[in-house]
This record gives C-alpha cells, structure tokens and sequence, in this order.
C-alpha cells in the first residue's frame, strides 16, 4: 500500500509559521532532522514553503499530528495557546471520531486547523502526520477521481456518512464538502516507476489535469521519479517514488 510521503503548505508568513511548527513538533517530542531544502523547510512527511507568484497560501485545510499521551496533548495545547495562537479546540475525548480518540487544535497564521491527537490507530513511528480532511465544492467529482487514483497506487478507499476517506499504510484522508480547501499539496509515496505511471494516467482519465508527466526531478534528488495531477479542486497530488 502507499504511503502519505508528504504534505506540503505553502504560507503567507513562512517566518510566523515556520515558528509554529518547529516548536509544535519540539513539543510533541519529533526528532528526526529537519529538512532544509530550496525555499522549504520539511519534517519527515511535513512541509512549508512561502507563498510564490503561482504558489498561493494554502487555506482551510485540517491536519492531525500524531501524539504519543494525554499529557503531551495537553501541553501541546497549552504551551501554544499561551504563546498566541488561536485556540480551535480544547484538549478531549471525540468518542465521535473513534472509540479512544484524543486530541487539541489550533489555528496557523494562516487560519488551518491544526491539531495533536491521539487514538487507537495512530502511530508517531510511521510520520508526523495522523490525517488530513480536505474540503471540497463538490464530493461527486472527487469521489472518482480518488476512487480511480487510490486503486491505482494501492490504497483503500472507505466510504462513510457525508465523507470519503482514503486510506494509506501511514494515514488518512477525508474529504468532506464544504469551503474549500486551497493550494493543497498532497503526494503518496509508491514502491517503483510502473506505479507512478498507473497514478498518472488513472488521475487523467478520472478528470484530473496534467501537472508534470511522469519523470526524475533529480532537483530534489537523484533517482526522484514523481508525475502530478491536478484534482477536481486544483489540489497538486503527486505520486513519487524515491529510487535511492
């Protein structure tokens, strides 16, 4: 099965947000090396890059963290709040997302719902990040072209009331209506080439947009072999595999 390999935010205040999150994943206990790349910063499959002139802020969108304890949810919460971030939801049990389900939000500078949880399924050991709900104008599209796209790289789709959810071995992600989520970058790591090639031409059959045939972008490094396509939202996904 895929994995989510990255998620990728692109923020108005890269100075403010790249202070959120280096002291967010300080407090939920990250230490793996941070990623300093071109013009992005990038914790294991996390990262942010400042706006561009085609690159604007993305916005409305929600991601999980994943906690190891109550208590490390509680400070991550409190710790944050003090410092100025808007409050989105005080630590708690959410028994409606999932029997044991803990969690705390907060908002970025640019208005994302950020949130430290923990539940039965989560598992800090596969990444920094539990899930992501992505709202979309219209569930119809999105629901094919991500029941076409996920097959094809080897993830599980589920459906559940008002949402859909694709499954990946280190992650979920939800899609829901409502004000759309913007400027999304979303890519799923698979085990070689041929899959990349599936993801590619299963996404443009399914309505997508070509964003990048597959190939190397060995500006990333060498053996990155990755193809994109844009979603029925303009979301950016991309399916990658890294041949190291």
């Amino acid at each position: 099965m895929a994995t989510i390999d990255h998620v990728g935010l692109c923020t108005s205040d890269f100075r403010a947000s790249t202070e959120l999150f280096t002291r967010s994943f300080e407090l939920l206990g990250y230490t793996g090396d941070v990623y300093e790349g071109t013009g992005f910063l990038e914790w294991n499959d996390f990262a942010i890059g400042p706006v561009e002139p085609d690159r604007p802020a993305t916005r409305n969108l929600h991601v999980g963290f994943a906690a190891t304890s109550h208590e490390q949810i509680d400070n991550w919460w409190r710790e944050l709040t003090d410092a100025g971030y808007r409050d989105d939801g005080a630590p708690g049990r959410r028994p409606e997302y999932s029997a044991g389900y803990y969690g705390a939000f907060i908002r970025d500078p640019d208005g994302n719902s950020i949130e430290a949880v923990m539940h039965e399924n989560s598992d800090p050991a596969t990444g920094v990040i539990d899930h992501l709900w992505v709202r979309v104008r219209d569930l119809g599209a999105t629901r094919r072209f991500y029941e076409a796209v996920a097959p094809a790289v080897g993830m599980r789709v589920g459906e559940r009331p008002a949402r859909l959810a694709v499954i990946a071995d280190t992650g979920t992600i939800s899609f829901v209506e409502g004000p759309p989520t913007e400027n999304l970058h979303l890519a799923f790591g698979v085990a070689d080439r041929e899959t990349v090639g599936a993801f590619h031409v299963a996404g443009l059959e399914a309505g997508g947009v070509d964003n990048g045939a597959p190939g190397e972008r060995p500006v990333y490094h060498e053996g990155y072999f990755g193809a994109y396509v844009r979603d029925p939202e303009g979301n950016n996904i991309e399916a990658v595999f890294h041949d190291r």
